[in-house]
């Protein structure tokens, strides 16, 4: 089943983008490849509660089961062992990623209180988009009642962009709504 942002990809965003970027193949056109979320748990050594509380709300947004990272090494300053869950994160790809992205731009972002538009500082230089959410609870599946702590993550949106630019086109083309100066 193809979700509503990937027709619009599919039907006007590849001919918007061939006209303005004047590729020559249809393969050189960038497209979505995955999308990252990750989310940094600093008191999961301490308490367990935190690791799964993470892990049931990243999957209620998902959809998805995320994998739980652990540390590499041990220090001894942040108190961390070496093999401690620090993480967790999960990879979205094709239906998944298209309906999670659809959510976040439809549903999510307008959530966000004093909304003006997503920063264009996050582009990293290769076409990738990086983006950090403060809480969790601009997701309709998350219900405030069950929230032990207010925790952020980050959104990774990975494209076969070769410049920011094309990248800046695509997402833009596909509704992502970023500041305009």
């Amino acid at each position: 089943m193809e979700t509503v942002l990937y027709e619009l990809y599919k039907n006007k965003v590849v001919n918007s983008l061939k006209e303005r970027f004047q590729y020559k193949n249809t393969h050189e056109i960038p497209k979505l490849v995955k999308v990252t979320l990750n989310r940094g748990i600093g008191d999961a050594s301490q308490n367990s509660k935190i690791l799964e509380a993470s892990i049931n709300e990243i999957t209620s947004i998902t959809g998805q089961k995320p994998v739980v990272t652990l540390a590499k090494k041990s220090i001894a300053g942040f108190k961390l062992r070496e093999q401690v869950p620090v993480g967790v994160m999960v990879t979205l790809r094709k239906d998944k990623m298209y309906s999670f992205l659809q959510k976040l731009i439809n549903l999510s972002l307008p959530r966000i209180r004093d909304f003006r538009g997503i920063s264009v500082s996050g582009f990293d230089g290769r076409g990738n988009f990086n983006m950090g959410l403060k809480e969790q609870l601009i997701f309709p599946e998350i219900e405030y009642d069950q929230v032990q702590q207010i925790k952020g993550l980050n959104i990774s949106v990975v494209t076969t962009a070769k410049t920011d630019e094309e990248a800046f086109a695509l997402l833009q083309s596909l509704g992502m709504p970023f500041v305009t100066k």
